[in-house]
């Protein structure tokens, strides 16, 4: 690919700067669904299963959208797609405004997947963009700068929700366990919907002040006539005609799964196991700290001391070891650690027990895995970028399916024994790292 396609009139510090800000909304619109399947799972009286339809009604429209995303992009360009993103967004925020009054969980469902929708949009213009700005070999680093954005939105949004939903949900619980009186219990899922009504219209707003804000900034676009150039000297005739392409599709699909099973279903596993909210409400935004720590290795060591290719191998053993003892450690050990709640600022003991650690942990273990397929992926895909970014958006419907199917062997073999799906997952990313060795000492070997 042809990193010079993005005009030189601007500094790349500046786009970079906004592309971190999207890159934090990613981050706050999608892992504020780790709070948000606790509270519909209560609110709508829903079972395991059935409330993980939150992250597939979510993640789903990644695959629906996303190859409409990228020719919406060639009709409209990078810019103008991240503002419609936005708006569309915003829509979906609204959404919740008549789902959280009417206690509907298909209207839920509808404004999740809206939201996605814009997302997606978004995605398939991002992504891409960041990996342009810059070497190739650097990509990784500038990923994983983004990465960072993400998580910290990520780290926040769960709290953000918990806190202004869940604020006194041990009582709630209680008060919906020993009541007998179907109507009074009716009110109070009805107030408890009703609280999700202040955090989307806030994010609604926001969403809609961003669009505005990047409709009226100077962002570089792709420079065509230079794409018109790789297409006289592009020999390939598909995009299906590049299979690291294919096969990073495949290992983005199962990571997205396993990321979203880690950071979507670790509240709800705490709660399986008798923590209190108090804590629990904690466990999303653990995993993404951790997250952040793998960035912050990836900025440090990528590509200096660590390839991008090295540093998936390292993530996917790392992932399958602590998945590994995440099953395999008794549920009832654990640990407390004095802890400032930061809604109350009252000094509290955070409960974590040791299986919620180390899937939490599976954040780092997970860091450094996007920002690494998506470079090796997109290689030498040239005048196929578009196409190429939405096939790999469309893997992102990985996390439709995965945590899905978690929530089925949860109700089959228990919460903690569930995560044994992610096993599987992070053999195939292996294989993916492993199979791009190979490739490049094949190329190299051709060269020489």
């Amino acid at each position: 690919m042809n990193h010079s396609v993005i005009k030189k009139t601007q500094n790349n510090i500046v786009p970079l700067f906004i592309i971190g800000v999207l890159f934090f909304v990613f981050g706050f619109a999608t892992w504020i669904n780790g709070a948000l399947i606790p509270i519909l799972k209560t609110s709508c009286q829903l079972s395991d299963f059935v409330s993980y339809f939150v992250t597939f009604a979510f993640y789903i429209s990644y695959f629906v959208m996303a190859l409409p995303s990228s020719k919406i992009l060639e009709k409209i360009g990078f810019k103008n797609g991240m503002t419609v993103g936005l708006i569309i967004m915003a829509v979906g925020a609204l959404i919740f405004i008549p789902a959280a009054l009417n206690r509907s969980y298909i209207i839920f469902l509808i404004g999740l997947f809206t939201l996605g929708t814009g997302l997606a949009l978004l995605q398939t213009a991002v992504n891409p963009y960041v990996t342009i700005l810059g070497p190739l070999e650097s990509a990784a680093k500038r990923i994983s700068i983004m990465g960072i954005c993400n998580k910290f939105a990520g780290v926040l949004a769960p709290i953000f929700l918990a806190s202004i939903v869940l604020k006194d949900a041990a009582e709630l619980n209680t008060k919906l366990e020993t009541i007998t009186d179907e109507a009074l219990k009716m009110n109070l899922l009805d107030e408890l919907s009703q609280r999700l009504i202040f955090p989307y219209l806030l994010m609604a707003g926001f969403l809609m002040s961003l669009a505005i804000f990047v409709r009226f900034t100077n962002l570089p676009e792709i420079n065509q006539k230079e794409v018109d150039a790789e297409k006289i000297k592009d020999v390939k005739k598909s995009v299906f005609d590049f299979p690291q392409l294919i096969f990073g599709v495949i290992a983005l699909f199962f990571y997205v799964g396993v990321e979203v099973v880690a950071g979507d279903t670790i509240i709800r596993y705490g709660d399986s196991l008798g923590i209190a909210m108090e804590s629990a409400k904690y466990f999303t935004s653990l995993m993404l700290i951790f997250m952040v720590m793998g960035y912050f290795v990836g900025v440090a060591l990528i590509p200096k001391f660590l390839s991008q290719r090295a540093a998936l191998v390292a993530c996917s053993v790392t992932g399958i070891i602590f998945t590994l003892i995440a099953v395999f450690v008794p549920s009832q050990w654990q640990f407390s650690l004095p802890f400032v709640d930061l809604t109350t600022f009252n000094h509290i003991n955070l409960i974590i027990p040791y299986s919620v650690l180390f899937v939490a942990l599976l954040g780092f273990a997970n860091s450094l895995v996007w920002p690494a397929i998506w470079p090796l992926a997109l290689d030498g895909v040239g005048k196929f970028t578009k196409t190429a970014s939405a096939l790999l958006i469309m893997a992102i419907a990985g996390g439709a399916t995965i945590p899905l199917a978690y929530g089925y062997l949860a109700e089959k073999i228990g919460t903690q024994n569930a995560y044994w799906i992610a096993i599987p997952c992070y053999l195939i990313i292996l294989a993916f790292a492993l199979n791009s060795f190979y490739q490049k000492a094949k190329s190299e070997k051709i060269r020489n």
